[in-house]
């Protein structure tokens, strides 16, 4: 559980970050909280030759609203995220999911941007930024560009973020009526299946739902029969919403591990879409 020798640097600026990164073309790793890098490390599973910690450069953790529009800096906390009650009320999906990572210490010390950067397909964040429709921005010593979440998560630890690159912020619209809920594993806290949904409703008909899942597949995917199946259902009817979530995760290869078979996994997709939408729906 030791990990292999590396070299260690705190840029002051991003600048100074790509120029870092420039330098070990592809063999460095950025490092904020480190709750999810530092684990692969100590496995042997990571062996980067430097870690850039940019924990300390100033003006990734802002939560900033403007109209019905919230950007986040990627060095926000989880802590920071579950806890502000303006996002509470706007995008209440994502700090549901905040509030159910890890424990309190790796609330206070992980940020949103190291979760999504590192892809993990349990991880939480994905299947709630899908359902929202987020946008990621990303910059290098080449530019600034904007990457959809639909386009971000690629595979399992694989995302759209080049090795040069830092992911900055986060956008997402504003989505009164969403809800994320996960069966956790009893160990890591990680989501044996999460799922979150957005919905539009017209007084109790859903007029449209975005559904994303994560903890299933090699990363976080859209349920889109199941978004299509739950237009036009009513909200008070438990049996429309579970007609509608059928075999959520068909056409989705689930994973198997000592844990959760993927036949198991595939059920319970079912079980918690159902759970999400009547916690949307009820908001």
């Amino acid at each position: 559980m030791i990990p292999a020798a590396f070299d260690y640097a705190r840029p002051k600026s991003l600048e100074e970050a790509f120029e870092l990164l420039g330098k070990r073309a592809g063999d460095a790793k950025l490092i904020a909280g480190g709750h999810s890098l530092l684990p692969m490390m100590k496995l042997r599973l990571a062996t980067p030759s430097l870690l850039i910690d940019i924990s300390r450069i100033p003006g990734l953790e802002d939560i900033a609203f403007a109209g019905d529009r919230v950007t986040i800096g990627a060095l926000t906390s989880h802590s920071a995220i579950a806890e502000n009650a303006d996002l509470g009320r706007a995008t209440p999906a994502l700090t549901d999911a905040a509030r159910q990572i890890g424990d309190q210490q790796v609330r206070n010390r992980g940020t949103i941007g190291g979760s999504c950067a590192h892809g993990d397909p349990s991880s939480d964040y994905p299947a709630v930024l899908l359902a929202l429709d987020a946008t990621f921005t990303v910059r290098s010593k080449g530019g600034t560009k904007t990457v959809a979440a639909s386009d971000f998560f690629r595979g399992m630890f694989e995302t759209a973020l080049p090795p040069d690159a830092v992911l900055t912020e986060i956008a997402i619209g504003s989505a009164p009526r969403s809800a994320y809920v996960k069966f956790p594993h009893p160990a890591s806290h990680y989501a044996v299946v999460g799922v979150a949904v957005k919905l539009e409703v017209q007084g109790s008909t859903i007029a449209s739902a975005r559904v994303a899942i994560t903890g299933v597949g090699d990363h976080a995917f859209r349920a889109s029969a199941v978004e299509r199946a739950l237009v036009g259902a009513d909200t008070r009817s438990s049996n429309d919403v579970r007609s509608a979530c059928i075999d959520a995760a068909a056409g989705v290869e689930a994973r198997s591990d000592v844990f959760a078979s993927g036949s198991y996994r595939s059920a319970m997709a079912d079980v918690y879409a159902v759970r999400a939408v009547l916690a949307a729906a009820n908001r």
